[in-house]
């Protein structure tokens, strides 16, 4: 089972927990798991779209180019890839499927 955190500073990106790399998560914010986020279980769900600087600018697109559910972007510097998830009007780091 992978678990999830919440980004600091944004309303829905979702990290994974055991994510090593600096970044600012809510530490003390509470747990999901792939289930609860309602990740979609194979590849073949996603929609690629291009890639983004900065997992900041995953949320700004809500202005000019609204995410629809299965929407996937690599972020640059976090160096993963986000899909967005309509249930949970968010984005979820993509860790594998199986």
């Amino acid at each position: 089972m992978r678990t999830y955190q919440k980004m600091a500073g944004t309303s829905a990106v979702f990290i994974p927990t055991n994510f090593s790399t600096h970044s600012p998560v809510e530490r003390d914010s509470m747990v999901w798991t792939d289930a609860e986020l309602h990740m979609p279980t194979s590849p073949s769900a996603l929609h690629w779209k291009p890639a983004m600087e900065s997992s900041l600018a995953l949320e700004g697109l809500e202005e000019y180019d609204p995410p629809s559910d299965g929407d996937a972007r690599y972020v640059n510097k976090l160096g993963m890839a986000f899909v967005y998830i309509g249930k949970t009007r968010g984005w979820v780091a993509i860790t594998a499927f199986g």
